[in-house]
């Protein structure tokens, strides 16, 4: 039997064509304000799969744009009450729901400063998108099994696509154009890593390596893997992994690497030895036929999407990966212990 989450892992061309169709006159004309504005920074506050697509967002300012940006720390609203000076920055608020207290009073709290800010939201109707200045909808359509999957893709597509805007980049939005294409191929790729999950059922948890813009890709693996199959994973920054962390690789902890096409690529193939030393399974995630071919689970993704786009598309072998590990393990992928879709938090 399908499942919901599998239906919407495999209705995520679709959105994203959506999203590009229906909200790009929207996100162009938000490019051209936040030109207007200039801001000196950008802080994002979001939570769960949303922190994620925030910190592709990070890279994304950040190279693209010489932009910083950073991940907002709400309680120093709700909890300290803290008045931060945020009149010069570009604010966003990420949330699926559009309905949690602690990113609504950080919003809230930017635009009383005079930021601009915007919301990302499925729901133009939510608390977010009161307190923002503008609502981007996400266009993902409903999403019903409770790990996050068309959203998330979806969020950092709109991330992608005002970065395309605020550059007036035409070969950006032309490289854009070719994402659900690209997807669709991924998608249909990668259901064949459900069925290669079975050995790793009953592994005492899973190393996952990321870096530049698929730092983002290497925690939504860690936290689709943690919430659908209750085994820990822990996502790391290959320079901070390699500053103590390491200490723990041996041959009972599993590797999972995501080295994309890019600036990162070589540094990844240089871990892959270190990987081998201490005889730990290695899993990669690639668009690179020489770089798979030091895995022992190669997980490919088609070649062709550019590296700032890459975070896309290389994360639906991981979502599968998840979804083949919950089913392997007979849990529920759709309705994991002790979660709801909306989770409240101050």
């Amino acid at each position: 039997m399908t499942t919901q989450f599998e239906r919407e892992l495999r209705e995520q061309p679709a959105a994203l064509t959506q999203l590009i169709t229906r909200g790009r006159s929207a996100v162009q004309a938000l490019g051209e304000q936040i030109r207007k504005f200039s801001p000196r920074f950008v802080l994002i506050a979001a939570r769960g799969s949303s922190d994620n697509a925030a910190r592709y967002a990070n890279y994304l300012f950040g190279v693209r744009h010489g932009l910083a940006a950073v991940l907002a720390s709400p309680s120093l609203i709700t909890r300290y009450q803290s008045s931060l000076r945020l009149d010069e920055a570009l604010v966003f608020g990420v949330s699926q729901s559009g309905q949690s207290p602690d990113i609504v009073a950080m919003v809230e709290h930017a635009r009383r400063q005079g930021a601009l800010t915007i919301a990302l939201t499925n729901d133009c109707t939510s608390p977010l998108a009161r307190v923002s200045g503008t609502c981007l909808p996400l266009e993902a359509g409903e999403e019903r099994a409770v790990a996050a999957s068309k959203t998330y893709t979806n969020e950092l597509l709109a991330f992608a696509m005002l970065s395309a805007a605020i550059g007036d980049d035409g070969d950006g939005w032309s490289e854009l154009e070719q994402l659900p294409g690209a997807m669709r191929s991924t998608v249909e790729e990668s259901a064949a890593v459900v069925d290669r999950v079975h050995p790793f059922r009953h592994a005492r948890g899973f190393v996952v390596i990321g870096r530049g813009f698929n730092i983002s890709t290497a925690c939504e693996i860690a936290l689709k893997t943690m919430e659908m199959t209750y085994i820990m994973a822990q996502p790391f920054p290959l320079p901070d992994f390699l500053h103590g962390p390491i200490a723990m690789l041996d041959r009972d902890l599993p590797t999972i690497v995501v080295a994309m096409d890019g600036a990162i690529t070589d540094d990844m193939i240089e871990f892959f030895s270190v990987v081998r030393q201490r005889q730990s399974t290695l899993i990669i995630i690639s668009d690179r036929d020489d770089v798979l071919s030091h895995a022992d689970v190669p997980l490919r993704v088609p070649a062709g999407v550019p590296e700032w786009l890459s975070p896309l598309v290389a994360i639906v072998p991981g979502q599968f990966w998840a979804l083949g590990l919950a089913t392997a393990r007979g849990l529920s992928p759709d309705h994991p212990r002790g979660l709801s879709k909306v989770t409240e938090t101050e």
